[in-house]
């Protein structure tokens, strides 16, 4: 009779403690989209495409206007994210090797490219299920495809990996589901299921879609509802709105889950990208299509001008971040991991530095102040097409409105206000050169600081010797 007693008690401080866990330890959902431009939702300025409930998180939370990736394409700044890294310490700067494109006819031979995230790095979700998360991840991982570097094996109790197609799709490890079944929904599918089996411990639920990564495919009915829609502003592709309506549709999904199991006041929700959209290159010089414009940015994904790496960043949480908020506070790829171990009172990985800065207090209403400066430093090559690049060696300091670019082939720089000129279009640099000075030595001295490597000089030759060509290299 004692012995039942004791076990029974036993149960309810076990179930005590879990209540107290989960109210300790908010839930965390981050959702990324792939390759979706700054301007390609509505809340964003898109009078074209229609993403409702991504429009409504927006009214429910706070929308960032000036967030950025660490990286120009897609690799980097995934790295940075589940790492807390800039580039030089992890040692991914682009996607693939540096033969996808043809740099022999270049000046520089770029630094060598990591292609996976070290299993030595600790992630943000290790750390945080350290702390007592229950983790998952469904969808893009793109940071090494080998049982060492699987998600499952950097942090995530449960992970489904899947990219490449959006019908008709493969998943790491297989999971058998409707040749017909859209990539977007499976995903969805998994990651709401996530959340009604772990609704009662807290969690941290990661879901990087594919969406809207070429190739470009939709679901048909989506395709013809945008069919009759007048183009704005750059913005008009039926197919690539189709895409990024499924991906506004996983967002609500989610959304009304939370609210449905009465966990939205307890949980995080954060939705974003991973670089800027795919377009806007002809008026930069660049000879490559695109499906969308990121005007009035310049460029899109693979420079590093502003339409490159600056993308929507939208946060709810109900009775935690005051609701129709909006912040111009800079921030950065980097910045996440130590602002979700502040949301989960987790601790920082022991030996393991952190280049970011937590933007919790901004989110919670408190008055931004002045942040260290955004870095950007790609030792490498982004080709286009017709032997145009989208963007060549550079390092890049952002401090308060300020924008230097230094580009290494020929040292030259470009500097930009831009809270004057957001659309980067009147370079400074020659008309304020104690203020191009002074950034270009901070630049400098975090590169030391950092261990940045440096491109090395090259013997060019004729266009074409590279190992390898990349016939889709405006698209990665």
């Amino acid at each position: 009779m004692l012995g039942r007693w004791l076990m029974s008690m036993s149960a309810v401080f076990a179930l005590a403690a879990d209540a107290v866990l989960a109210a300790d330890h908010p839930n965390i959902v981050f959702i990324l989209a792939d390759d979706l431009g700054y301007t390609d939702v509505g809340c964003y300025g898109s009078g074209y495409y229609r993403t409702p409930r991504i429009d409504r998180m927006a009214t429910e939370g706070m929308r960032f206007t000036d967030g950025h990736t660490c990286g120009p394409n897609c690799q980097p700044t995934r790295a940075a994210l589940m790492s807390g890294q800039y580039g030089p310490r992890t040692g991914v700067y682009t996607v693939g090797d540096i033969d996808r494109f043809d740099w022999p006819s270049r000046p520089l031979r770029p630094v060598d490219n990591v292609t996976e995230l070290s299993p030595d790095t600790v992630t943000v979700a290790e750390s945080l299920r350290v702390a007592g998360y229950t983790t998952g991840m469904f969808g893009k991982w793109h940071l090494g495809n080998d049982a060492a570097h699987h998600p499952s094996a950097q942090g995530f109790d449960e992970a489904i990996v899947s990219q490449g197609e959006h019908f008709q799709f493969a998943t790491n490890p297989h999971v058998d589901h409707p040749p017909e079944e859209y990539l977007a929904d499976f995903l969805t599918d998994r990651a709401t299921d996530f959340i009604r089996r772990h609704q009662s411990e807290p969690f941290f639920l990661y879901v990087p879609h594919f969406g809207v990564h070429s190739p470009h495919e939709a679901k048909p009915e989506l395709i013809e509802s945008f069919r009759e829609t007048p183009p704005a502003g750059g913005h008009g592709n039926p197919t690539y709105a189709a895409m990024i309506a499924s991906v506004d549709e996983s967002v609500g999904r989610i959304l009304d889950l939370l609210d449905e199991l009465q966990l939205s006041e307890r949980t995080l929700v954060i939705y974003s990208s991973d670089n800027g959209g795919v377009g806007g290159y002809e008026r930069i010089g660049i000879h490559a299509d695109g499906p969308t414009d990121n005007a009035p940015l310049k460029g899109g994904k693979g420079t590093l001008y502003e339409g490159g790496h600056r993308v929507p960043y939208i946060f709810r949480w109900p009775g935690t971040i005051p609701a129709g908020g909006e912040n111009a506070t800079p921030i950065i790829s980097v910045d996440l991991y130590p602002t979700l171990l502040e949301v989960a009172g987790a601790a920082a990985p022991e030996g393991q530095i952190l280049d970011g800065t937590s933007y919790l207090s901004i989110l919670r209403g408190a008055p931004a102040g002045e942040r260290p400066p955004l870095y950007w430093h790609f030792p490498g090559y982004l080709g286009a097409s017709q032997n145009t690049w989208r963007t060549t060696p550079c390092s890049v300091i952002r401090s308060g409105d300020w924008k230097l670019l230094q580009y290494f082939e020929d040292g030259h720089l470009e500097l930009y206000n831009l809270h004057s000129d957001l659309g980067e279009e009147r370079n400074l640099a020659a008309s304020e050169p104690e203020r191009t000075a002074a950034l270009l030595a901070q630049l400098q001295n975090w590169r030391d600081e950092i261990g940045a490597p440096l491109p090395t000089p090259n013997k060019p030759q004729a266009p074409g010797t590279a190992r390898r060509r990349n016939r889709r290299a405006a698209d990665e």
